[in-house]
């Protein structure tokens, strides 16, 4: 792992996509017949989407910092979703979240989208330069909510 984003795109390069989402896939599967929530930070975000839309098991998927792009055929009706991201955020321009946006909907995905003005990329992390108190409370306090509204509908 690295907290650094060129050194991330390297590991990623290094490693491939195909395979960091293979292992996300073999992880996820043991627990997919009980209904997974699918969460992921950043590039772990964008894992996280691919896997969770490709599972009809799925019961939520909350996404921070990140997003993935999504197959024109995506479908997930009524998957309870949320992204928190950093406003704005450099690896997520507005053009890009707008179009991600529409295709979520499209997918039937039910989706909320949380911004955090001024937060720098990776703003929940209290190690990082580009945390930020407030926004990262806030997004717990709001994740907390809406994991256990998911909770509460499964029993």
């Amino acid at each position: 792992t690295t907290d650094d984003p060129q050194k991330a795109a390297e590991l990623v390069e290094s490693v491939g996509r195909e395979e960091l989402l293979r292992r996300a896939i073999v992880a996820a599967a043991p627990h997919s017949d009980r209904g997974v929530v699918y969460a992921g930070l950043s590039l772990g975000a964008s894992l996280a989407q691919t896997v969770a839309l490709g599972d009809g098991r799925a019961r939520g998927l909350l996404l921070l910092h990140g997003t993935a792009d999504l197959p024109a055929d995506a479908s997930a009706p009524d998957l309870p979703a949320q992204l928190h991201i950093a406003d704005p955020d450099p690896f997520e321009p507005h053009d890009w979240q707008t179009a991600w946006y529409l295709g979520m909907r499209r997918a039937g995905v039910d989706l909320e989208v949380f911004r955090y003005p001024g937060a720098g990329h990776l703003y929940t992390d209290p190690e990082l330069p580009d945390h930020d108190a407030e926004a990262a409370e806030r997004t717990l306090a709001i994740a907390l909510d809406f994991l256990a509204d998911i909770d509460a509908a499964g029993e």
